[in-house]
């Protein structure tokens, strides 16, 4: 594989810092693994899949270096989607974004594809959801080469694709990395349905995909926070029709769909930037008859400064496979942002964690609701 600058990559808009990184050993190995089949593809445009490519690292070197055309990628994250975009425009080739093109995971991003590249899932229910529908919607004869660092990899992952492909091999290991080559899909695979699970005690569906944490489990973060929401208040802005209540990285949209049901007086909006997250908390709000907007979009982006009464937020403290408290710290930013003066953010996290001062520095004052022995919750004033 000809030379790519791969450290001229960024993670922008995404959370950035010394030990985050936008690509790595294994989007190297992957390419070098998948040369032969991806040069093969190059005079027919169209044929090239790619999924889970967190950055942009695998699309962009397979266009820029490769010459491929067509390509067509997935990535659960907005804020992946955007930074691939932004890390087109840094290599002084105007035409290298047309090369490429972001879709959902479906029919659309696989149809005909005999080469797919994937990144692979934290998550395994992720995967046997990608690799249902790689073998559903893609080629008879497509090959897809799964990578990892494989600290992150377990022999699962080969039985997962073994449901879906009727042959799975691993590549010799080289940095820390790994790849998995599965051909052959199995005639009978079909795409996978959203999982749908009753909770009694809440009197709530909850819906899922393989990407959204916790899948259709209540996590114990946000039971504590479900415990205390009729105390939330709805300091609603003068001239606003509605108090609005915002459900800040909603996965499958279970604050959202309490809420609303509880409080006929808001305008709920359940926002997440995974894509999984945004089709799980539709399904959830629909399955208990409950109306509230949901919206695909990055740390508030797409939101005006002091348009939300209320928002409330179960971050996660993890930034991929990395344990980093940046992505917390960019939400409490975009609450502050966002919140109108009087309005409040109300957080539930890990205890040691200790987030006070930083909600305190970047929303309002700041006091504690509830803890145990695991987390607490905080509600901070928007000064």
């Amino acid at each position: 594989m000809a030379e790519f600058s791969f450290d001229a990559l960024r993670r922008w808009p995404d959370v950035e810092a010394d030990n985050l990184f936008a690509a790595d050993a294994a989007d190297r190995l992957l390419l070098d693994e998948a040369a032969e089949a991806l040069e093969a593809t190059a005079g027919t445009p169209g044929l090239v899949t790619v999924i889970g490519d967190d950055y942009g690292a695998i699309t962009l070197a397979a266009a820029a270096v490769l010459g491929l055309d067509g390509i067509r990628v997935h990535q659960d994250a907005l804020a992946g989607e955007r930074a691939l975009a932004a890390n087109a425009g840094r290599f002084g080739d105007p035409g290298l974004a047309a090369r490429f093109t972001s879709l959902p995971l479906g029919e659309e991003l696989l149809e005909q594809a005999t080469v797919v590249l994937l990144r692979l899932p934290r998550q395994l229910a992720q995967l046997d959801e990608i690799a249902r529908a790689i073998a559903a919607w893609a080629a008879p004869d497509v090959v897809v080469y799964a990578t990892g660092r494989q600290k992150h990899m377990t022999p699962a992952m080969n039985e997962v694709l073994g449901a879906s492909f009727g042959e799975v091999r691993a590549t010799l290991a080289r940095q820390k990395s790994r790849v998995l080559v599965a051909s052959n899909p199995r005639t009978d695979a079909a795409p996978a349905a959203l999982r749908r699970e009753r909770h009694d005690d809440l009197g709530l569906w909850v819906c899922a995909s393989g990407g959204v944490f916790a899948g259709t489990s209540i996590d114990i973060g946000t039971r504590l926070l479900l415990e205390h929401l009729d105390e939330v208040g709805h300091p609603g802005r003068s001239g606003a029709a509605a108090p609005v209540a915002i459900d800040l990285g909603c996965g499958s949209g279970v604050l959202a769909t309490a809420l609303a049901r509880s409080r006929p007086d808001l305008r709920v909006i359940a926002t997440d930037q995974s894509a999984a997250a945004v089709i799980s908390a539709t399904a959830t709000l629909e399955a208990n008859g409950v109306a509230a907007e949901v919206v695909r979009d990055d740390a508030l982006s797409g939101f005006d400064d002091a348009s939300a009464d209320i928002v409330l937020l179960n971050p996660p403290f993890h930034v991929g496979s990395t344990v980093h408290a940046g992505i917390a710290l960019k939400l409490f930013e975009a609450a502050g942002r966002v919140l109108a003066p009087g309005g409040e953010l109300w957080t539930v996290y890990n205890s040691h964690l200790a987030y006070r001062p930083a909600l305190q520095r970047t929303v309002g004052p700041t006091r504690q609701v509830a803890r145990n022995p695991k987390f607490t919750l905080t509600a901070s004033t928007r000064r």
